[in-house]
């Protein structure tokens, strides 16, 4: 990507990133509040999905015809939303106990260093991008600043 057409989704990703950081921050409250991590995933689950209905009940014009969506395997179906099930149950047990800032170091920290891994060896359909010494020093760097958050 060029400089000025990154700059956009550049934006958008980190006001991705901080609703992740504010959502985690409310369901983990709200999971103190009724004393069960467990109902307040499933509460924020219900809600996702039911935006995620409506949206697609708004904007999809043609749905994907029903050979293709027996060709996928059906680990796919499930694979992803049970990963995001423990992901965001772990968030909202963990912040009370930890707090969201080094929850979400950590949690970040997790997932560049396995997003990197993944792209290196293409893994799920990934183009590959090898890790270079300059990542890798980034990588590093990543781990020692959240050192430098947590412990220092």
């Amino acid at each position: 990507m060029q400089h000025t057409t990154a700059i956009l989704p550049a934006m958008l990703a980190l006001l991705a990133g901080a609703a992740i950081a504010v959502q985690a921050s409310l369901n983990a409250k709200l999971g103190v509040l009724i004393q069960h991590p467990l109902i307040a995933t499933s509460v924020a689950f219900s809600c996702a999905a039911l935006c995620a209905v409506a949206m697609v009940l708004v904007t999809t014009r043609h749905y994907p015809p029903l050979h293709l969506i027996k060709s996928v395997p059906i680990y796919m179906w499930f694979s992803g939303g049970l990963l995001s099930a423990f992901g965001v149950g772990m968030f909202y047990f963990l912040i009370p106990k930890m707090g969201v800032g080094a929850l979400m170091s950590y949690a970040l920290t997790g997932q560049i260093v396995i997003a990197i891994v993944a792209s290196h060896f293409g893994w799920f359909g990934l183009p590959q991008a090898t890790i270079t010494a300059t990542k890798a020093c980034g990588m590093f760097a990543l781990v020692g600043g959240i050192v430098l958050i947590n412990w220092v």
